[in-house]
């Protein structure tokens, strides 16, 4: 059983699209999703720096079309889709629920909604690896954080603002690693919810079509079947935490044997190794990547 996963904001590096682009069509095709997202995705995802791709509202329509293109090269028909944040608007193109041209001018409409609510305050993430899950969570209530990733595999990501962040820093939970992390605020925390309304606005003039594919969702890992529902969902999650914890699950209990990651992969993969043993993965990272995803997958 394949599952194809797309990858959240923070897997972009500067020039991760550069040797996509030599794929025949691929250069045309993000130059007209450049002009639904209202960004040059070809410069950003080839030539901007990491400061550049960094920012949200370039960051997540980047992401998405990255992972749409990804599956394109590859055309694999997958048994299961799920993305991580963002990626849940690739994951629901890939599976008929909207276009793909609807995807990034949905997108382009979150990404600027959470940078101008990133915006209000000084906010941050930091990964938590390691630890006792229960002490973790504890420390995080304690200093006001959101546990707004709980990844599994002994990963949580907390979300708070700057001061928050430093105190959790100085009372760190026993054998814990601390990580922060390179984004421009704390996303799916209360410090989105100002981002809820907009992004409601901007998917209220998209009819949505029912999964084709079995479809995960971020807020509790359960398979969705309707795409009302599913829209409903990407709306409300924007400020609410991310289980991918509970996507993996749904996944073995699923019986998921394969797992493609698209571009830019490597962390969601990187999950799996630890959550979801003997599931094989590939992670594409550059256009060399597909023959192993073709392999995987005969």
């Amino acid at each position: 059983m394949l599952v194809l996963v797309a990858p959240g904001q923070g897997a972009q590096t500067p020039g991760f699209l550069a040797p996509w682009l030599e794929l025949p069509g691929l250069a045309d095709q993000l130059a007209a999703w450049s002009e639904v997202a209202g960004l040059d995705l070809v410069a950003y995802g080839t030539t901007a720096g990491a400061d550049e791709i960094r920012d949200t509202a370039v960051a997540q329509p980047l992401l998405v079309a990255a992972a749409l293109a990804a599956a394109q090269a590859l055309g694999a028909e997958p048994d299961l889709l799920a993305g991580h944040s963002v990626g849940e608007l690739a994951t629901a193109a890939l599976a008929g629920v909207i276009t793909s041209e609807q995807a990034l001018a949905l997108v382009r409409e979150r990404g600027q909604a959470m940078a101008r609510a990133a915006a209000v305050t000084k906010t941050g993430m930091t990964a938590v690896l390691g630890g006792v899950e229960a002490d973790v969570l504890a420390a995080l209530d304690k200093h006001g954080l959101t546990p707004a990733n709980i990844n599994g595999a002994g990963q949580i990501v907390a979300g708070g603002t700057l001061e928050q962040l430093a105190a959790f820093k100085e009372e760190a939970p026993a054998r814990a690693r601390l990580i922060p992390l390179s984004v421009a605020g704390a996303f799916h925390t209360e410090h989105m919810a100002p981002a809820v309304a907009d992004m409601r606005a901007a998917a209220s003039a998209i009819t949505p079509s029912d999964p084709e594919v079995k479809l995960l969702q971020n807020a509790d890992g359960q398979v969705v079947t309707s795409g009302a529902e599913l829209m409903d969902r990407l709306v409300a999650q924007v400020s609410a935490p991310v289980r991918w914890d509970a996507c993996m699950a749904t996944m073995a209990d699923l019986g998921v044997t394969k797992m493609i990651e698209l571009l830019p992969g490597g962390t969601l993969t990187g999950l799996a190794k630890r959550g979801l043993r003997g599931v094989e993965t590939v992670a594409l990272k550059t256009p060399d990547d597909l023959d192993a995803a073709r392999e995987l997958i005969k």
